[in-house]
């Protein structure tokens, strides 16, 4: 039973999370690799889902700690290396094969690129995805007003970057 439901889950999430993964780390490669990392922590906790949420919701709370998590460690190794996490960003942007985007959607996904973390995990999912705030909330813990509020500053962020470039 565990095999069919997993496959099941792979097969009608696996698009979705990999595009919300992509918007958050920016790069094909790094979002392929997390989304592999998401469903090796899905198959490993399937057993114990109690569905106290709804499947969705938990798989985007897994698919978003497996990238805000790997953000982290970008962060500590572009310090370690004196480099610019942005300008970093920038860089897998730019030299992204898979990028299939034109210049609005690169200049976007540079601005995106410079968002806090969390916030930019909330862009995403409310941009991209069109998730409701509840389930946003379910997914990060987070108040729906902190959320909507965060929305905001992210989109009034995103517009003063693509004024100056």
């Amino acid at each position: 039973m565990r095999d069919k439901d997993f496959n099941s889950l792979v097969e009608q999430y696996s698009e979705q999370l990999y595009w919300h993964i992509r918007g958050i780390v920016g790069s094909h490669e790094d979002a392929d690799d997390l989304l592999q990392e998401t469903f090796v922590k899905v198959w490993r906790a399937l057993p114990d889902f109690r569905g106290e949420s709804a499947v969705s919701t938990w798989l985007w709370r897994i698919a978003t700690n497996e990238a805000l998590g790997f953000l982290r460690k970008k962060k500590v190794r572009a310090a370690l290396q004196f480099q610019s996490l942005d300008a970093l960003a920038e860089r897998t942007i730019d030299n992204d094969p898979w990028f299939n985007g034109d210049e609005a959607e690169r200049k976007l996904a540079k601005a995106i690129a410079k968002l806090p973390d969390k916030q930019k995990a909330v862009f995403c999912m409310r941009y991209y995805e069109d998730l409701p705030y509840e389930e946003i909330a379910a997914v990060t813990g987070t108040s729906v007003g902190a959320l909507k509020a965060s929305y905001h500053i992210a989109q009034e962020k995103i517009r003063e970057e693509l004024n100056h470039s």
